[in-house]
């Protein structure tokens, strides 16, 4: 790879960045920041497609706020330049769907980065999964709390995507990473109930807290839980089925298997870098634009589905304030 491209400075994009400049030390980077590549209009002499095209991209990275991923992916997209987007897609489904039009129209290589899919963790789980270790599923239980104030120390946690409505923030879009490992281990969810609460504790401008009920193709029940507002952050996938359960520890990076009364852990590496997830997926976005084989990353197909989810529950969801 000669070039690469990176649009976003924000925190993900600058781990990008780093990540790049460590696997491709050879590379000629164009890094601008998400206001920066707006601010170049398709309508000016020296346009982005120009721009895009005298740099010449090996792949272009695309870790905007989410309400810019679609005005900034359909470029590359166009120029015939291999694409990653961050996660979540985008921030609506018809951009979702629009972008998936495009992707079918140009077979451009493009993927979504949802990193969890790199732990090997995750991995492990999906082939207990596929390989019906655990016999039938009834049961599934997803959760993932942390304290937004949190997550970037060195920041604002008001002046942060997570905490803006119009940037694609809100415990939805933020952590849906979880709906995305739910669709890679048991495909397309159908939506039961929902609830959604903002506590005003925060002062967000979006929902805090969601509940939901679903069920899977298989008729396995479900359920998820993600939240803003947690001081001590817990993560977790617990999996019921009649051979036994197990338990993905995400915070820990521990996997548990329970087929009697004693735990057996068949995974545990708490000092596991999580780094080399974001490595992994660069690595396997690389190998993905050189050869057809599918990897692991989420496709635009699947995280369409994601965001269709998404914005099912923000239609139906019955909506709570703190009394």
């Amino acid at each position: 790879m000669k070039n690469i491209v990176v649009v976003g400075r924000g925190s993900i994009g600058k781990r990008h960045l780093s990540n790049v400049k460590k696997i491709f030390p050879q590379a000629k980077i164009w890094e601008i920041s998400s206001r920066e590549f707006s601010d170049i209009k398709n309508n000016e002499v020296n346009s982005r497609f120009e721009k895009i095209a005298n740099f010449k991209a090996d792949f272009a990275i695309v870790a905007s706020p989410a309400t810019m991923h679609f005005e900034h992916a359909r470029d590359f997209i166009d120029s015939n330049v291999p694409t990653l987007i961050e996660k979540p897609v985008t921030a609506t489904q018809k951009e979702a769907e629009a972008l998936l039009e495009l992707c079918q129209k140009s077979n451009v290589p493009v993927q979504i980065g949802y990193c969890l899919r790199y732990m090997p963790a995750a991995a492990l789980v999906k082939r207990i999964i596929d390989n019906e270790d655990l016999g039938i599923i009834y049961n599934i239980s997803v959760h993932a709390g942390q304290f937004l104030p949190f997550w970037r120390k060195d920041k604002n946690y008001l002046e942060s995507v997570s905490a803006s409505a119009a940037l694609g923030g809100g415990a939805l879009l933020e952590l849906s990473h979880e709906l995305d490992y739910l669709d890679w281990f048991f495909g397309e969810l159908t939506l039961h109930h929902a609830i959604l609460r903002n506590t005003k504790e925060l002062n967000l401008e979006v929902e805090e807290i969601a509940d939901i009920t679903f069920s899977t193709t298989k008729g396995a029940i479900g359920t998820i839980h993600l939240n803003f507002i947690q001081k001590r952050a817990q993560r977790f996938c617990k999996i019921l089925g009649e051979k036994g359960h197990l338990i993905w520890d995400l915070v820990e990076n521990k996997v548990s298997l329970f087929t009697g009364e004693e735990e057996e852990i068949i995974y545990n590496q708490p000092q596991w870098d999580k780094n080399e997830m974001y490595t992994f997926m660069l690595n396997d976005f690389a190998s993905r634009i050189k050869s057809p084989v599918k990897k692991d990353l989420s496709s635009v197909e699947s995280a369409l589905r994601t965001v269709k989810t998404i914005e099912e529950i923000k239609r139906k969801a019955l909506w709570g304030t703190k009394q």
